[in-house]
């Protein structure tokens, strides 16, 4: 595979994921079995347009089924996936990596703080 070919499937994913949260919002909104025009109100709320074909297959894949028992499997199946690199070796690096550790925490902190005064109180869908 080239770089631009698995650029363009994880894109391609990650944009049906958005139909698949707006089902679920519309799950959990009270909606057992959304249709198409339900997904379509809530996608189009935040300024996407809904594509007839991913729409469809979303609603053909989930429809009467228990999303709880589908979430269960899918944590399942990703806990099998392995993930993280390999430890590093050699155990003499810890105590000289320990102050720039420090360093890294306090800079998060002062970053931090200074983020929560960005959003003047508002939130993401506010």
């Amino acid at each position: 595979f080239t770089a631009s070919t698995l650029f363009r499937v994880f894109r391609l994913k990650i944009l049906r994921m958005r139909y698949v949260a707006a089902y679920l919002l519309a799950v959990i909104g009270g909606n057992e079995s959304p249709a198409e025009a339900d997904i379509k109100k809530i996608l189009s709320s935040v300024g996407i347009d809904a594509e007839a074909a991913p729409l469809k297959k979303v609603i053909s894949e989930l429809k009467g089924k228990n999303l709880e028992e589908l979430m269960a499997a899918g944590r399942t199946k990703l806990a099998s996936v392995p993930s993280g690199a390999p430890a590093a070796a050699g155990g003499g690096g810890a105590a000289a990596g320990a102050p720039a550790a420090e360093e890294k925490k306090e800079e998060k902190k002062a970053e931090s703080e200074e983020e929560s005064d960005d959003d003047m109180g508002f939130g993401l869908f506010d």
